[in-house]
């Protein structure tokens, strides 16, 4: 197994608020490992909090009394970045869970292509009234 050289996490109401968390816990991250390049630093940074608000544009509550609460858990291994983004008391996405591409006349799915583009992989899990994106980016040497 890999070891966690440095990880933050958020959990809380999913507002504008939390938006500013995450970018908090982010720098504190990157004050943590300082030896994660700028250029994975800044395009794995813009990748999380493009998810994270997305949650918080889009996300809706499967119950009304209780709010969509956001999570943010981010490690930093050797040569691996990786953020679970968590959408907590939500419903499913609706619409497709594609990137959309600039010619599309809709904007549903750019977030996801930007963060796509940013990132080595990601990938969908819904568990338990949670959805989860999982976010990797292989660190360039």
């Amino acid at each position: 197994m890999t070891d966690v050289l440095a990880q933050r996490s958020f959990r809380g109401l999913a507002d504008l608020d939390a938006i500013e968390s995450v970018h908090d816990e982010l720098d504190g991250l990157w004050e943590d490992a300082p030896f994660v390049q700028d250029v994975d630093q800044m395009t794995f940074a813009t990748a999380v909090i493009e998810s994270a608000s997305n949650i918080v544009q889009h996300a809706q509550p499967a119950k009304a009394l209780r709010p969509v609460e956001l999570g943010v858990e981010i490690s930093v291994q050797p040569t691996l970045l990786q953020a679970r983004v968590s959408a907590f008391h939500a419903k499913p996405p609706f619409g497709p869970m594609t990137p959309g591409t600039p010619g599309d006349d809709s904007e549903s799915g750019r977030g996801l292509a930007l963060i796509h583009a940013l990132v080595t992989t990601v990938t969908f899990e819904r568990q338990d009234g949670t959805n989860t994106w999982v976010l990797t980016r292989t660190s360039q040497d």
